[in-house]
């Protein structure tokens, strides 16, 4: 509400998760300085969305992922794959100067078909 936005809004079969990154309830950013965690709560956030509709990651055909510090995408790239498994959403990897909150490394949205 404070911003504006739905974190998913489906229309007919297709699911927009919006950037999501990795917070708490609360909105408070775990494990500063860990890109590999950060992007371990983020996918797990977005999953959490997909269930409130029904669906799961596996329904997930692309993701978006921006980074802060570009040359840690190794980290985040094992996230992703461990998270998706065999799904392998289509993706693109975008190096960006910050985010919202500086401790917030990742941030990453989702595209779902049910």
């Amino acid at each position: 509400p404070k911003v504006g936005y739905a974190r998913a809004v489906m229309v007919g079969d297709l699911v927009h998760v919006s950037g999501t990154t990795g917070t708490d309830p609360t909105g408070k950013v775990l494990a500063p300085g860990d890109a590999y965690a950060q992007a371990v709560q983020t996918i797990r956030n977005i999953e959490n969305a997909l269930k409130r509709l029904g669906l799961g990651l596996e329904h997930v055909v692309r993701t978006r992922i921006y980074l802060t510090q570009i040359d840690r995408w190794e980290e985040v790239a094992k996230a992703h794959a461990e998270s998706f498994g065999e799904v392998h959403p289509a993706t693109s990897l975008i190096g960006v100067n910050r985010l919202v909150d500086p401790e917030m490394l990742v941030e990453i949205e989702a595209e779902a078909v049910a």
